[in-house]
């Protein structure tokens, strides 16, 4: 009850605050922005201490890349260009409203809420915040509750940096999440899994809340006969076992020409086995989050096996894993059915299923016949092959003849579509995301408009005729 009510007053808090500053100037924004890189810089080693612990083995090389450096890159990015960002611009105005103008002035919404994941701690909570501070919100955050130790670390480290009614952390379990969820904000930006993400949804709909859903999906790469194989599998290797698959964009699974499957599972094998010699003791490979997620990886690949599939475990070192470090090493598994929970369910963890197909025909039916992804990898050098694939199938975000690369993409937009979700954040979408693009019309003493008022008559529908003529 105590964390329920501080939710409040801190929203309360934050509400009347915007109401004092309902468009902070540039030089406030640029502040908020600096402090929160400020909060990134000075804070690196405690950061990666929290997540390595939560994690209970993560490389802090891989936190510092995969969240520190993106973190930094949006706040920079963000800082340089805010100005123009924020900028009231003319649009073009239709001649019979002429000699009017149009404008078009970005203002803040009010407070925003971020619920963040537990796999990326750091940057899926602070890329979105850097967004709507710069957008000139007000900004309150719920992290999740499976890294406990860096969502204290948090809450300690934005209320040093922040006075509570510009950005505020709340700490707590699943309940709190719901109560949070549930509190009238201006937006709302969720990243997690699709099941939570349709509770989020109808939640912010009881008060009518937009809302920004980060979610994630069964994310396909796809070999084409034209690549170069050693190249994409190198690719893949470090894509699918970054976090140990633990990341919302991660290759889901891997399509390769008829006939390629056994060659590609064994080069994929000996990459593995290049970026990860060993696994228990290796400080460079993370484990799983938890018991129930390591247990929930560990039936799919059970249940693979039972059902007949061809399943390889990548292990190097002959070593024994998952007994007390909750280190799983990577699987691939092929011949899976599709009624398996591994072709079925996001899979999240290092187990990679590899299909077959025949023609890019079959190729895209196969991507086209499951909900829509968050991410596409294309590789190959046909330019006919690749066009077809970016026009005829939906997904998030694609990136070509690589891994992962344009969700760090500043100027690009980064979000779902479908079931990986809806809207968009990074750069100028993230601070449009966030923002109320208001139209505004500057009616000029010149206007003739005042001639088509009643009483209508003979000047009415002439001025009416000439109106059609020139709209």
């Amino acid at each position: 009850m105590l964390q329920t009510r501080q939710i409040g007053v801190r929203f309360e808090a934050q509400c009347r605050a915007f109401e004092k500053e309902p468009f902070p100037s540039l030089e406030v924004r640029k502040d908020r922005l600096k402090r929160l890189l400020a909060l990134t810089d000075k804070h690196e080693a405690e950061i990666c201490a929290a997540i390595d612990s939560d994690f209970s083995g993560r490389a802090a090389q891989e936190t510092r890349l995969a969240e520190l450096f993106v973190v930094r890159a949006g706040i920079r990015h963000a800082i340089r260009h805010l100005r123009g960002w924020m900028r009231e611009r003319g649009v073009a105005t239709s001649l019979p409203f002429l000699p009017g103008r149009n404008r078009l002035l970005p203002q803040p919404l009010g407070v925003v809420g971020i619920v963040s994941p537990w796999n990326y701690p750091f940057q899926l909570a602070i890329a979105p915040a850097t967004a709507a501070l710069a957008a000139g919100n007000r900004v309150l955050l719920k992290p999740s509750e499976l890294t406990p130790k860096f969502s204290d670390l948090l809450a300690r480290l934005v209320e040093e940096h922040f006075s509570a009614d510009e950005m505020s952390v709340v700490v707590g379990d699943a309940d709190v999440g719901k109560t949070f969820v549930s509190m009238p904000f201006d937006h709302l930006l969720f990243t997690g899994s699709t099941a939570v993400g349709r509770q989020v949804a109808l939640a912010a709909a009881a008060n009518l809340t937009p809302v920004a859903l980060e979610l994630g999906g069964k994310s396909p790469a796809i070999f084409d006969a034209s690549c170069d194989f050693d190249a994409a599998v190198a690719s893949v290797a470090y894509g699918k076992l970054l976090n140990a698959g633990q990341t919302c964009i991660a290759p889901d699974y891997l399509m390769v020409p008829q006939g390629q499957g056994a060659a590609i599972a064994a080069k994929l094998a000996a990459a593995m086995a290049r970026l990860y010699p060993r696994l228990r003791d290796n400080p460079d490979y993370t484990a799983i989050v938890s018991e129930r997620h390591h247990r929930r990886l560990s039936e799919m690949i059970a249940e693979a096996r039972e059902a007949g599939a061809d399943v390889t475990e990548v292990n190097p070192a002959n070593e024994r894993l998952g007994v007390s470090d909750r280190k799983m090493a990577p699987v691939l598994v092929r011949n899976a059915g599709e009624n398996l929970r591994l072709m079925r369910e996001e899979i999240f963890g290092p187990v990679l299923p590899i299909l077959e197909y025949g023609t890019v025909d079959d190729a895209v039916e196969h991507v086209n016949r499951g909900e829509r992804p968050l991410a596409l990898y294309w590789f190959g050098k046909d330019s006919a092959n690749r066009q077809r694939m970016m026009r005829e199938t939906v997904a998030g975000g694609v990136t070509v003849n690589d891994c992962m690369m344009h969700l760090v993409q500043e100027r690009q937009p980064f979000g779902g579509v479908g079931e990986s979700g809806m809207g968009a954040y990074h750069g100028e979408w993230g601070f449009r995301t966030f923002s109320k693009e208001k139209p505004i019309f500057v009616q000029s003493r010149l206007s003739a408009g005042g001639l088509l008022r009643p009483p209508y008559g003979r000047t009415f529908e002439r001025l009416f005729r000439l109106l059609n003529l020139i709209a």
